[in-house]
């Protein structure tokens, strides 16, 4: 057997009759091998054991239509049912202790972060710097902006950027998370700020992505391009 997220081909290569790339001549073996790689991939996330030998038997017997199955539908979808569970509990147990510690390391960059040289605390929790100053008008909440922006998380991790998109993000004040809300009407077209956002005032404990996580705090540093007429 092998374990989910470590490479696959180990087990195969020892199995009789494994292909070689010489042999994947045809269009049948070539689609055949590349299903075979969607599958394994998506056997990785399952973070558990699989025995190879009685997963290729279960393939083998869906498709042969075989009467004697090793296992009843009704069984296996109960021993799915039971497994898929179990990996519901586990994630939430793992996202409560993850969201428990990126709350204490938030308390403390904030707690730290707000007698910096320039930092200013809002009434909500917002922390922000001001990078530049722009000489604009400042948006409404009922308007739209267009802006460029950097996101990391507090460990320096970027997790977004426009600039590499190379293209400007445009939304609605409203249609924001609440720090990116707040921050907005404070600034000028043509500033740029630096946000240090407590997860309240971001995606809370919901996990929008792999690389944010529950109760993350996030800093961003944004620069108000325009707002849309």
């Amino acid at each position: 057997c092998v374990v989910a997220g470590q490479p696959a081909h180990d087990e195969f290569a020892a199995a009789e009759g494994k292909a070689t790339k010489e042999e994947l001549k045809t269009p049948s073996s070539k689609l055949s091998y590349a299903l075979g790689l969607d599958i394994g991939t998506s056997l990785k996330d399952l973070q558990t054991k699989i025995d190879f030998s009685v997963f290729v038997q279960g393939v083998e017997d869906s498709f042969k239509e075989k009467d004697l199955l090793l296992l009843t539908p009704q069984q296996a979808d109960k021993v799915k049912k039971e497994f898929f569970e179990k990996m519901r509990e586990e994630h939430a147990r793992k996202a409560k202790a993850l969201g428990k510690k990126n709350l204490e390391e938030e308390k403390t960059f904030l707690a730290d972060n707000k007698k910096k040289k320039g930092v200013i605390t809002t009434a909500s929790g917002l922390q922000y710097m001001v990078l530049r100053k722009g000489d604009g008008p400042k948006p409404k909440s009922t308007d739209r902006v267009s802006v460029q922006y950097r996101g990391t998380l507090i460990d320096g991790t970027e997790f977004d950027s426009s600039y590499k998109r190379g293209k400007l993000a445009s939304f609605p004040v409203k249609g924001v998370i609440p720090g990116w809300t707040e921050a907005l009407q404070l600034m000028n077209v043509g500033s740029k700020y630096r946000l240090f956002l407590p997860s309240k005032l971001a995606y809370g404990e919901r996990s929008p992505g792999p690389q944010i996580g529950p109760n993350a705090m996030l800093i961003f540093e944004i620069e108000l391009l325009s707002i849309e007429k």
